[in-house]
């Protein structure tokens, strides 16, 4: 049996992330890890090894914006253990079938010059739309970056220029009203309220699925605000790939004294008296924990696997049934196609220029399209007829990510977790198959060249994990890399249920971080900033406090 102050369920990239900042504050810290690596959703590894070595893969998160909207980098100095952001200009392009395509700059006036050649009218909503959206963002980072539930950290989070982005986006009674009206809108209807073509509506609602919803869900409207932020802050990835984010975390946990265990799957939460005071792993070990567990796994897991019936119900007696029946995940999960290419794709019908691949590549011919992509998967479909997918080429912004002259494609494509009609049958009872996955792959990989009709000779070799085994390598519950649902339902503090949203749990000791847990998924290390904070504030309530005081006066000066 081994004892520190806190232990860590999971070393994803916001277990570290808190992990840091509480070893900062002077408490020891273990983080223990299912894989043999640590990062969780944010790895780079080398999935093709025999076939194609030296060709680098992001196996989950590439993109990374909204870890620009928080101090996280800054704070723990990760450019010291050798962090290095590479930011993305353009940011996306997408073709479409009649010719058009949307290219964004990191520059709105370059962007909406592109958009102009086709339609001035759209360009010019375009300048409206992002004016929005980027008001709203700057206006809600305050509440990103601190727990839900705590108003006075995020009073204090507020300054001059976030209050007048606010006041911006409320104004009088009817603007408020009607931003509430928008937030409980879908995308589909604020893009058609916006703009007339379809080159340009497609893209963006194919960006603000990637909540996990199709088009026409109501209260993801936010989705908006992911192209918003390809302009401000930005779009960037970590030189050597998302893993390079968790390498550097590494090596300020263990420059900090922290303690990573790698092929340590926590088979159980030990609960003595109301209080989480440890967790037992699959081997029988014991790792004890004097101030408190951190989970950086789902809630699902935590409370109907990890724990005693008996304990949650101590603490809370209706607790295990919310959390099985309330919280939602929709069935929609991702499959990954990665390729080992000898040569960039070619878009030779758009007048190709590499600057195309720097960003992200959206193939999103309509917003039907992208409606049909999300609609089918979430009823256990596979909507691979004519797919809608984000394709990305690493390699053109930083080349160290495969052999000199060389490129990697890594593809996400929707789909379901669970396909109707199988259960029982295939990988985990899903249904899928390795026949199944690589038949639907290729069927990507053909709609992508008729786009770029090189593609096809250009792959080496290729990588396709479906969404069951992405789900168990990730240890996600249905395959929800976001853990649950990002839905305007399960945000802010009802993420994931309104009585454990502030990181806090009825069982003294026990915190909750992680994607599942508030501002939500995607790389950011908010929620783990958030919650170290919140054990900070449990633990030493008036020191931290008035730390936290001094550092936000001193910020605003």
């Amino acid at each position: 049996m081994q004892t520190y102050d806190i232990v860590i369920i999971g070393a994803g990239h916001n277990g570290l992330v808190c992990a840091a900042y509480l070893l900062k504050a002077g408490y020891s810290v273990a983080l223990l890890e299912k894989r043999s690596i640590p990062g969780g959703a944010a790895t780079t590894e080398e999935t093709i090894p025999d076939e194609a070595p030296g060709f680098k893969f992001n196996r989950c998160a590439i993109d990374h914006e909204f870890i620009h909207l928080g101090p996280v980098v800054e704070e723990l100095e990760l450019n010291k253990y050798g962090l290095e952001y590479l930011f993305c200009d353009p940011a996306v392009f997408c073709p479409h079938p009649d010719g058009k395509y949307f290219l964004a700059h990191r520059s709105l006036d370059k962007t909406c010059e592109e958009i102009a050649q086709f339609s001035p009218r759209d360009a010019q909503k375009y300048r409206e739309f992002i004016d929005f959206w980027q008001r709203l963002t700057k206006a809600i980072q305050p509440i990103f970056n601190a727990p839900p539930q705590a108003i006075f950290d995020i009073l204090g989070n507020y300054d001059m220029k976030s209050i007048q982005s606010l006041l911006s986006v409320l104004g009088g009674p009817h603007k408020t009203l009607d931003l509430i009206r928008t937030m409980l809108t879908s995308p589909k209807d604020i893009l058609d309220e916006y703009f007339d073509s379809e080159f340009l509506k497609a893209p963006l609602a194919r960006l603000a699925s990637e909540f996990g919803a199709p088009p026409s869900q109501k209260t993801i409207s936010v989705g908006g605000m992911m192209m918003s932020m390809r302009h401000h802050p930005g779009m960037a990835r970590p030189r050597g790939g998302t893993g390079a984010l968790t390498d550097a975390l590494v090596k300020l946990v263990q420059a900090k004294g922290g303690v990573i265990l790698t092929e340590q799957s926590v088979k159980r939460i030990l609960v003595d008296d109301n209080r989480a005071v440890g967790v037992q792993v699959d081997n029988g070990t014991e790792y004890r924990a004097k101030v408190g567990v951190i989970s950086n796994i789902d809630a699902k897991r935590v409370f109907l696997q990890l724990m005693a019936p008996g304990d949650v119900n101590a603490a809370s007696e209706d607790l295990r049934e919310r959390v099985d029946r309330r919280i939602v995940n929709n069935n929609e999960t991702i499959l990954r196609i990665d390729c080992a290419l000898s040569e960039a794709p070619k878009f030779e019908a758009y007048n190709h220029r590499d600057e195309y691949l720097i960003g992200s590549v959206l193939i999103a011919d309509s917003v039907r399209q992208v409606e049909i992509a999300h609609q089918q998967a979430a009823i256990g479909n596979i909507p691979d007829d004519d797919p809608s997918f984000y394709a990305v080429v690493p390699t053109m912004r930083d080349p160290s990510m495969a052999p000199a002259g060389k490129h990697t494609l890594w593809v996400e494509f929707f789909a379901p977790y669970q396909i109707a009609g199988a259960e029982g049958t295939g990988h985990l009872g899903t249904g899928w198959t390795d026949e199944l996955k690589n038949r639907v792959a290729d069927r990507v990989i053909d709609k992508l060249a008729t786009y770029a009709p090189n593609i096809k000779e250009a792959v080496i070799a290729r990588n396709v994990e479906s969404p069951s085994e992405l789900g168990d390598r990730l240890g996600a519950y249905k395959g929800n890399y976001y853990h649950i649902d990002m839905t305007l339902d399960q945000m802010v503090f009802f993420r994931p249920l309104p009585e454990i949203a502030n990181y806090t749990t009825p069982i003294d000791g026990l915190f909750l971080t992680g994607a599942g847990t508030h501002p939500g998924g995607s790389i950011s290390g908010m929620p783990g900033r958030n919650c170290a904070r919140t054990v900070l504030n449990v633990e030493r309530p008036v020191m931290n406090r008035l730390q936290e005081i001094g550092k936000s006066i001193f910020h605003k000066r």
